[in-house]
């Protein structure tokens, strides 16, 4: 068995496709979606994944709101950048872009953005309103990788999920977003404290592995057609490795890529929340 691709870019192409009609029908309305970035320095990762934002937006009618600002700024000049974009009513939503460099607090930061432009959908209140099933802009990571499985057909109703990694970008917030009744999987969350990694993840119709270790699912941990999102990614002899292993592909019934897979899904899913927003303002 050769498992089927999760084919994440074309994936995300086809939703932009569909954003750029939503767009185009909020800008006959006289109302245009607007996504803001705040950087923070120059490091070349984070200016990378800002540049790459805006270009998604350009493809999709969104406007661009770029905030930089040098590495030696202040917390204070930081938090009137955040407060500015709050005030904005051209910024749809915005992200700040992590991690800050050294000296600046990046906590009181987040906190200080308001909710409802919170473009990530990691933002306490957001957290807590999917926690509570109340509407708002959902975590991308996860809410890409629930979207590129439905897209493939993978079935998720009654599906036995484990998730592996804790992190808040995808381990903890996934389990909130897969056990919606719209969803309705049983999901595991295992992490370093997990006893017997490999009789969770056997036992598993889907697998996310989400914890930034090189090849950490291996062929034998994995059911014979099951689901594998490889999500972490590390650096290997200066390659970018993720934490499945090649041969996974043999074994698994479907298996998004790294890089490829789940990242372009997490990208379409930002610019989905800053649609989404702008049509709740719009009353659509």
């Amino acid at each position: 068995m050769t498992a089927q691709i999760l084919d994440g870019k074309a994936t995300a192409a086809a939703i932009k496709s569909e954003l750029a009609v939503r767009v185009a029908a909020l800008r006959e309305r006289g109302v245009v979606p607007g996504l803001g970035t705040v950087l923070v320095g120059d490091d070349p990762g984070s200016r990378w994944y800002v540049n790459g934002k805006h270009k998604d937006c350009a493809e999709v009618g969104i406007a661009s709101i770029q905030r930089e600002l040098p590495a030696t700024a202040t917390q204070q000049e930081v938090e009137d950048v955040v407060r500015e974009l709050n005030a904005d009513p051209s910024c749809t939503g915005y992200i700040v872009q992590l991690p800050l460099p050294k000296g600046l607090d990046q906590n009181p930061v987040l906190e200080l953005m308001d909710p409802d432009k919170d473009a990530d959908g990691l933002h306490p209140t957001s957290l807590g309103r999917l926690a509570l099933g109340i509407e708002g802009p959902l975590p991308c990571t996860p809410y890409g990788i629930v979207e590129l499985l439905r897209r493939h057909g993978v079935e998720l109703n009654g599906a036995n999920v484990a998730v592996v990694g804790r992190g808040v970008t995808v381990g903890r917030s996934i389990g909130l977003l897969l056990t919606r009744k719209s969803e309705n999987a049983t999901v595991t969350l295992c992490h370093t404290g997990t006893r017997d990694l490999s009789a969770h993840l056997r036992q598993a119709d889907v697998i996310v592995a989400a914890a930034g270790v090189p090849h950490l699912v291996k062929p034998e941990d994995v059911r014979p057609g099951a689901a594998v999102l490889d999500v972490g990614v590390s650096r290997s002899e200066g390659k970018i490795v993720g934490d499945v292993h090649p041969g996974v592909l043999e074994v698994a019934g479907w298996i998004s890529p790294n890089p490829g897979g789940v990242g372009p899904m997490t990208r379409a899913m930002l610019l989905n929340n800053i649609v989404e927003a702008a049509e709740r303002r719009a009353g659509i």
